[in-house]
């Protein structure tokens, strides 16, 4: 049966831990408090599973899942193993893959599109790689039932299909506009600018190089190990989620991941290392518009202060049967990853809530 009454208790009782966690005793409030936040959220928004990881300094010290990658199945999550869809964290990850090229000087962020995309229709106003990197290029997002695309594109060029002949929004630079497909065309420069397929570019460039090992493009139609179940909450029912082919949209929320490979992501980009201090601080500094406003959003990363005026980095994510969130804060070396197998899942700011508890400690 598609339809699965969802057992509260069970599912919220069921937790499986990471057995690489080394779990000092300075933290073991924290974990108490914050498992008791993921426990209450994922009881009262009806979650099917979630992971759930923090580190510290670089250290992981807290690693779990709650509830269920297959329901069906009593196949308890696992943090460490279990392949969730991170929507929109694929920006933060491909972000990643243009910073490299931007650092060889192999891109020039301020240069018309068509540099590195001839065949991009050319636009009342030229747009360029910043801007769409910031979401400020005027490229449509999702319309009608596109988000729930289930086409298979063969190629990153054939996915600009959906929306290359469409006008844009408004003006380049004049105001945020939140665009997925602007994330393709990115995509599309890389393939030019690189000389490889994007996904090989980005296996290569930084899923490899980062010990990723478990960051994969979702192929819809291929089985895949490991890879949770999707669901869709209907009143206090859990449906699975249709089906759907990220291949239109590989760069802007194309990629599964798991809640540990998250973490290592995260801790590699907040020290010089993988990238240096400058580009970071490129892709993290939020972009303004025409008339000076901030955005809060660089290119491929989010940013902002807490209640506490703390500065964080980060990115959401949203997929069909995925809600997701990375949330880095600098200053503490700090990083925290939660992933669902439910589509519009309310996190109901738990990231932050879960970081508090960390927090405290510093």
């Amino acid at each position: 049966m598609n339809r699965l009454f969802l057992l509260l208790v069970l599912l919220v009782g069921l937790s499986c831990k990471s057995n690489k966690v080394k779990q000092p005793s300075t933290y073991s409030t924290a974990i108490e408090q914050a498992r008791k936040l993921v426990q209450e959220t994922s009881r009262d928004e009806h979650f099917p599973g979630i992971a759930v990881a923090v580190s510290v300094k670089g250290e992981l010290v807290w690693s779990e899942g709650f509830g269920y990658a297959d329901i069906a199945q009593r196949i308890p999550v696992d943090p460490a193993r279990h392949l969730f869809r991170i929507g929109s964290i694929s920006k933060s990850l491909t972000a990643s893959g243009l910073a490299k090229l931007y650092e060889e000087g192999k891109v020039d962020l301020d240069a018309p599109i068509q540099t590195y995309v001839p065949s991009f229709p050319e636009k009342e106003w030229p747009i360029t790689l910043r801007q769409l990197g910031g979401h400020l290029a005027g490229i449509r997002h999702y319309q009608g039932n596109e988000f729930l695309n289930d086409k298979k594109y063969e190629t990153v060029l054939e996915g600009l299909d959906i929306f290359k002949n469409d006008p844009l929004l408004h003006e380049p630079g004049s105001k945020y506009a939140y665009s997925s497909y602007g994330w393709n065309l990115i995509s599309a420069a890389m393939e030019n600018i690189s000389g490889q397929h994007f996904l090989k570019y980005m296996e290569h460039t930084v899923f490899k190089p980062l010990k990723l090992n478990h960051t994969i493009p979702d192929h819809a139609d291929e089985p895949i190990k490991e890879r949770v179940k999707f669901y869709e909450l209907n009143g206090t029912m859990l449906d699975l989620s249709p089906y759907v082919d990220n291949s239109y949209k590989w760069a802007g929320g194309g990629f599964l991941s798991t809640a540990e490979d998250m973490i290592r992501f995260g801790n590699a980009h907040l020290h010089p290392g993988f990238l240096n201090e400058e580009t970071w601080k490129l892709f993290t500094t939020s972009q303004v518009d025409n008339s000076g406003k901030k955005t809060n959003y660089g290119i491929g990363w989010r940013s902002g202060e807490d209640n506490k005026g703390r500065p964080w980095f980060g990115h959401s994510g949203g997929s069909v049967g995925g809600t997701s969130y990375l949330l880095l804060y600098p200053d503490q070396d700090i990083v925290v990853v939660t992933l669902v197998n439910l589509s519009s899942a309310k996190l109901n700011n738990l990231p932050f809530r879960i970081a508090n508890q960390f927090l405290s400690n510093e």
